[in-house]
């Protein structure tokens, strides 16, 4: 399978099953209504890791912009992939917000708080304050790229991915690398997603609220453009300082 067929797929079943929870904790007459906080980390966590285990063995599982540019940045990634990674993760993310919509279709139509129907495509903070917001995302995502670097380090029996065309990549792949990588995004919810919602990935803000913006659901209110670029920015600059401050320190 191509690469970037590999981050779709992966970027869309991450956005299926994490925004799933979230259209099912915040949407009216779902089963999981108001079920809250640990619900909602639990099963991002969880579809970091179903994703990464679908198609780390082929692409390194990225499913995310800030990683890959992050590593690539230090040349743990080849720069001239950069861009098809990317485009495949947020078309994957758009990919995969369909059919939470299609899911949970009868939802959506019962829920009048736009607010909430936002929430389960994309990023709000709780405090809206756009420099903090994005000093939030910009330390959430520092620690996602250090972290993940960290737990894979050759002296800890390092994750990588061979690439068809023969690179050797940072990557989530084997029996390890996904569930590693799940608990640590558990984490990071858990610690650190209080303030904004923990985007810590571009795509998976960005993809989703365009969506958002298309999609003809009921009650909707407008997509918040002037909060987008939080979700965006902040995860890059942290990532690229993520995976500076690994290599310095550790390389």
């Amino acid at each position: 399978m191509n690469v970037f067929v590999a981050e779709f797929i992966g970027t869309a079943i991450l956005i299926l099953l994490g925004n799933g929870v979230v259209a099912n904790v915040v949407l009216k007459k779902s089963k999981g209504h108001s079920s809250g906080w640990i619900v909602i980390t639990t099963a991002w966590g969880l579809a970091v890791m179903t994703g990464a285990y679908c198609v780390g063995w082929i692409s390194g599982a990225h499913l995310n912009p800030a990683l890959t540019i992050g590593f690539a940045v230090v040349g743990f990634f080849p720069a001239e992939l950069v861009f098809g990674y990317v485009t495949a993760q947020l078309l994957g993310a758009m990919f995969g917000q369909v059919f939470v919509y299609l899911t949970y279709k009868k939802q959506y139509d019962e829920t009048t708080d736009a607010g909430a129907i936002l929430a389960s495509f994309s990023t709000e903070p709780a405090i809206r304050d756009l420099k903090w917001n994005f000093v939030t995302e910009t330390i959430g995502t520092f620690m996602l790229v250090f972290g993940l670097l960290a737990i894979g380090h050759v002296n800890n029996q390092a994750f990588s991915a061979t690439l068809p065309n023969g690179d050797v990549v940072k990557g989530f792949t084997g029996i390890l690398g996904p569930l590693l990588a799940g608990f640590y995004v558990w984490s990071i919810g858990l610690s650190l997603g209080g303030p904004t919602g923990y985007a810590i990935n571009p795509a998976r803000d960005l993809g989703p609220r365009i969506m958002h913006a298309i999609l003809p659901i009921a009650n909707k209110k407008n997509s918040d453009w002037s909060y987008a670029w939080v979700p965006i920015a902040g995860p890059i600059i942290g990532g690229i300082i993520g995976a500076i401050t690994f290599a310095t320190i550790f390389n």
